[in-house]
């Protein structure tokens, strides 16, 4: 009876079992908190994904996915990371080595904010690109040359519920 008497003293009020508001991100990837989450897209047939975690530990992870006629066509791992040479996306697509492309600038179009990663030295692509767009648009775009021909290649996502898959509006 006394242990109990212990342990029930030392349980906080149910008030203090409500989740605390999360710290406002700080740090050199800050600018990137608002790709966490849920996003999804579909072209022809194809739906591809994209699952990013909050920003922890000055990291944030990420993992891509794109499903054709119910089979897996590839998938990646990606990540934000501060490097000394500034904020990187790396890569590890699947079969791949990993590769880094450094953030080369933020821009904006209108309401729409644009996310440029690059690395000229690699095969295809040299360029990533976010574009952040209105009501829970996401454009990936993924660019560069391919045996000397350019390519881009954009994958309209939008943000969806990471339980439901249902699209959410922000």
């Amino acid at each position: 009876l006394a242990a109990g008497a212990a342990f029930a003293q030392a349980t906080p009020p149910a008030a203090a079992d409500a989740p605390a508001a999360a710290p406002a991100p700080e740090g050199p990837l800050a600018d990137f908190a608002w790709l966490a989450g849920c996003w999804r897209g579909t072209v022809n047939q194809r739906e591809f994904r994209e699952h990013w975690m909050p920003l922890r530990g000055n990291l944030m992870l990420g993992t891509g996915h794109n499903v054709a006629g119910g089979r897996t066509q590839d998938y990646e791992y990606i990540r934000l990371e501060p490097r000394a040479d500034g904020v990187h996306y790396v890569a590890v697509p699947s079969g791949q080595k990993e590769a880094a492309f450094r953030f080369a600038g933020r821009e904006t179009d209108g309401p729409d904010a644009i996310y440029t990663f690059a690395n000229p030295a690699h095969d295809f692509p040299q360029r990533i690109v976010y574009r952040r767009a209105s009501e829970g648009w996401l454009y990936v775009h993924v660019e560069g040359k391919l045996k000397g021909e350019a390519r881009q290649i954009i994958y309209p996502l939008r943000r969806v519920d990471c339980e439901s898959g249902e699209f959410i509006r922000q």
